[in-house]
């Protein structure tokens, strides 16, 4: 397994947006926790017992909770700290679930797979940690995310040192994400993605959102030398010449995969087997029937 992010980097980064917390930069969250909550709100059923993997501020709790869907929800985190007056918390490293087997009824993990060097091997224990026909429900920051800011911060670089390290996140396509969920053995998986684009006065206060948001940098691979004010100012350049408005405005792209799997259980729809199928699809479609000619016959 090829470690892709340091651990310890993206434990400091999450303290540091905690306690340095600003709202107006966690509209990512938000958007993921009404979201997760609307899809919560459509299920016929109830879930008693629920839980928020690394939800950071707690917000998507706070939503489940509100559409009268959820009996309880544990919150698991990797810090004492992030517990809100309340809360029932459990302490937790990102990629480990403290959670037994067949325990909870619902689990959501709110913008923090993409932080994982072991994506199967988390997702395999949240599907072992829901009873049958339990439901996980997850958004994952997907491929297109900060593209712009990507593209400038590389090109600045090479620009000005003849090289470049990784500075932008990897993040994971639709597709992949889809299999990854059939791998882990979740039953009807279902992924979509949506994209936000959200405009800036210049690239200083979108890197000041992404450190508030923890996304800062958490890269095994990136260079540890420190970047000085003609780098910044060079991205600046290239982002206000490539990815800017007519107002001058830069454009910073977002896009979220919402994700839904489920415990497997006898009770789920199954696909028919080949030729099981008890009526013709001329008769369904209520259309003439053509046979057409063999390959010998051709």
């Amino acid at each position: 397994m090829d470690i892709v992010f340091d651990p310890a980097l993206i434990e400091k980064n999450r303290k540091r947006a905690l306690r340095s917390r600003d709202d107006k930069a966690l509209f990512l969250l938000d958007i993921a926790a009404e979201e997760i909550a609307d899809r919560i709100a459509i299920v016929e059923r109830h879930f008693d017992t629920a839980v928020e993997l690394h939800g950071a501020t707690g917000v998507t709790a706070q939503r489940l909770m509100q559409t009268g869907k959820v009996g309880s929800v544990t919150r698991v985190e990797t810090d004492a700290a992030f517990a809100a007056e309340g809360d029932a918390l459990q302490v937790a490293p990102i990629e480990e679930l403290p959670l037994e087997p067949a325990s909870a009824n619902l689990i959501v993990s709110p913008l923090s797979l993409h932080l994982t060097n072991d994506t199967p091997g988390t997702l395999i224990q949240i599907r072992r940690a829901l009873k049958p026909d339990g439901l996980f429900l997850a958004a994952i920051p997907g491929s297109g995310t900060l593209q712009e800011l990507r593209d400038v911060l590389l090109t600045a670089e090479a620009e000005l040192t003849g090289g470049a390290s990784p500075r932008v996140a990897p993040f994971a396509d639709v597709r992949d994400v889809g299999a990854l969920l059939q791998r882990a053995g979740f039953a009807l998986p279902v992924t979509d993605a949506e994209t936000y684009t959200v405009r800036y006065d210049s690239i200083l206060p979108l890197m000041r959102d992404l450190r508030a948001m923890g996304m800062a940098n958490p890269l095994m691979g990136r260079s540890r030398k420190p970047l000085n004010r003609r780098f910044f100012m060079r991205a600046a350049e290239l982002y206000a010449e490539k990815y800017s408005d007519a107002d001058g405005r830069i454009r910073a792209t977002f896009s979220i995969i919402y994700v839904s799997g489920w415990a497997p259980h006898e009770s789920q729809q199954k696909p028919l087997k080949p030729g099981s199928a008890k009526v013709r699809l001329a008769d369904a479609l209520k259309t003439a029937e053509i046979t057409l000619p063999s390959k010998d016959e051709r």
